[in-house]
């Protein structure tokens, strides 16, 4: 039996199966076999293909949950790692690039066609519209991260594409947005066979108009990501003309609900180093030092009251560890980007600082400085593709570069606010039965955050009002770094470390900061490291990819590889 058919069976065994916990594994790149639309219930596979895209984009978790959250992450500067993302060193035979590619390739985008194909055929619209609103978002998601990919050929067996060719990025943005407007128009439709989406849909629940808002909030983010390539004004103005047709609270969010389930686990594949014997993420000293103030680039002096929500720190500030530590602040202790210094690979597993609450359903910071173990948290915090707070910071960057009229201090002054909604909401969702967590929203430490980031705006010229509305986005955003990722190469914003730039901090990178608790090196000086590699400006395609599909190209350079929105 060949190849072909034997994955072709194994796919069939997998979309009978109820349970939605099944096997990327299974899949080694686009060119699988999809089955007949018949052969698979819509009801079972919208659950799959939410969860597949979701792992796609999101951290990983063993062999099949498989993200681009975990490389990405590193290159925005929020985590830190030891492996291949270290020092941009992701290449294309990377476990997480080869397995995000899969996650979506071979297991959502099948799962998707069948639903459209079938979901059409039964009259089954509410199916198809949602399909082709999740189809477009994984595809423009892909694009943004990888450039040109494999799009209008894809599971096209019954036409004989079994080898799709890459497609050039800017010619796809286009037929996404055409995907959108007909998903929504076939949401809107009324078909005799109408199946209503309910618990099933792991995302909104059947709620129609939540993705209809959905989906236009992914085409106004669509045009903002391109309006340094064409004018995007009409197009935006008229999105926002009816804003009620956009998402408008936090709890329309686009997201994926995780739960706290161990056996199947169905918890947020962030909430990993809770359970796992070793730790391997660690969080950015960068993103550290700007969250508690201590840099000059942007907040200095204002301490971000999200740092005990965001992460958890092991340890106390007087405890003395085991073993040196590379990076420590108090109770706060990580490793370096890019760094080879004596103390970078000493085991910290007991001591290191680890994601929080948001995003990862981990522990609220309490202060008490124990160690974290698979009881420290729920893991239920969502994953997020697009919030409200995304939609507000989108318009203020509208505004602020003069696509659309308005006032972008106020717009960012809503964004902020609703940042700490979403955690709060988070929380709601996350917390532990047996932890207090405050509400963090509305707080007196909450508003004169507020109100001393929008006096350092004031005090800004345009390059630096954008500076602070993409560094408070990219804040906000923890925990969706394709998104991140993508903000950073349009706008430059924010200012993320770079090793080979002394004037980041004089005499040195980490300087002691104000409370003169700052341990590098073991009290010595940070080693620093000249990196050889440039920023990437897209991801390496999926080695396996390359070496399967035979009209793929050749394996791209990343530091010169744009993406066509990429102008500047």
């Amino acid at each position: 039996m060949s190849l072909k058919y034997i994955k072709k069976s194994i796919y069939l065994l997998a979309a009978t199966v109820l349970t939605i916990t099944s096997c990327s594994k299974d899949f080694l790149d686009v060119n699988t076999d999809p089955i007949t639309p018949t052969e698979g219930s819509v009801k079972t596979l919208l659950p799959r293909a939410e969860q597949f895209i979701t792992f796609s984009l999101g951290f990983s978790r063993g062999n099949t949950e498989v993200g681009l959250g975990e490389v990405l992450a590193v290159y925005t500067h929020q985590m830190v790692v030891r492996e291949t993302p270290d020092q941009y060193g992701a290449v294309g035979s990377e476990f997480n690039i080869n397995g995000a590619w899969r996650s979506f390739y071979s297991s959502a985008l099948p799962d998707l066609e069948q639903i459209i194909t079938a979901g059409t055929a039964d009259g089954n619209m509410k199916y198809v519209g949602i399909a082709k609103i999740l189809k477009a978002y994984g595809f423009s998601q892909f694009v943004d991260v990888f450039g040109d990919i494999p799009f209008s050929e894809t599971v096209k067996f019954s036409e004989g594409l079994s080898y799709p060719k890459f497609e050039d990025d800017e010619t796809i943005y286009p037929s996404l947005i055409a995907m959108i407007d007909e998903g929504i128009a076939d949401l809107n439709a009324d078909a005799a066979n109408n199946l209503e989406p309910g618990t099933d849909d792991i995302i909104y629940k059947g709620n129609v108009q939540s993705w209809i808002k959905a989906a236009n909030t992914i085409k106004l983010k669509l045009y903002n990501q391109i309006r340094l390539t064409r004018n995007v004004s009409a197009e935006v103005t008229a999105l926002l003309a009816n804003s009620n047709n956009l998402i408008g609270a936090t709890s329309e969010s686009f997201m994926y609900s995780f739960g706290a389930g161990i056996t199947p686990d169905d918890r947020n594949p962030a909430f990993g180093d809770y359970v796992a014997t070793q730790k391997s993420r660690y969080l950015s000293p960068w993103f550290y030092e700007i969250m508690k103030g201590y840099r000059g680039e942007v907040f200095k002096n204002n301490e971000d009251p999200r740092i005990p929500y965001y992460w958890y720190k092991q340890i106390k500030p007087t405890t003395e560890t085991a073993n040196p530590t590379e990076y420590r602040d108090g109770g706060f202790v990580s490793i370096l980007f890019g760094s080879v210094g004596p103390n970078r690979d000493f085991s910290v597993d007991n001591t290191v600082t680890v994601f929080g609450i948001y995003p990862a359903g981990g522990r609220f910071d309490d202060n008490g400085g124990t160690p974290i173990s698979g009881t420290s948290g729920t893991g239920a915090a969502p994953y997020r593709f697009l919030t409200y707070a995304d939609r507000l910071y989108i318009e203020a960057e509208l505004i602020k570069t003069g696509v659309i009229p308005g006032d972008a201090k106020a717009k960012l002054r809503e964004a902020i606010v609703e940042s700490f909604k979403m955690v709060d909401f988070v929380v709601t969702k996350a917390a532990l039965a047996s932890q207090t967590v405050p509400t963090l929203n509305g707080t007196a430490a909450v508003t004169t955050y507020i109100d001393k980031v929008l006096a350092e705006y004031d005090s800004k010229n345009d390059a630096g009002k954008l500076q602070i509305i993409m560094t408070q986005k990219w804040i906000q955003n923890f925990g969706n770094h394709p998104d991140q990722y993508t903000d950073y190469r349009r706008t430059g914003y924010p200012i993320l470390f770079n090793p080979n730039d002394n004037t980041q901090a004089p005499g040195g990178f980490y300087q002691p900061p104000v409370d003169g608790n700052s341990t590098v090196d073991g009290d010595q000086p940070a080693v620093r490291v000249q990196l050889t590699r440039e920023y990437p400006l897209s991801l390496p395609w999926a080695q396996d990819e390359l070496e399967r599909n035979l009209n793929a190209p050749a394996q791209k350079q990343p530091s010169s590889s744009r993406v066509f929105w990429d102008v500047d």
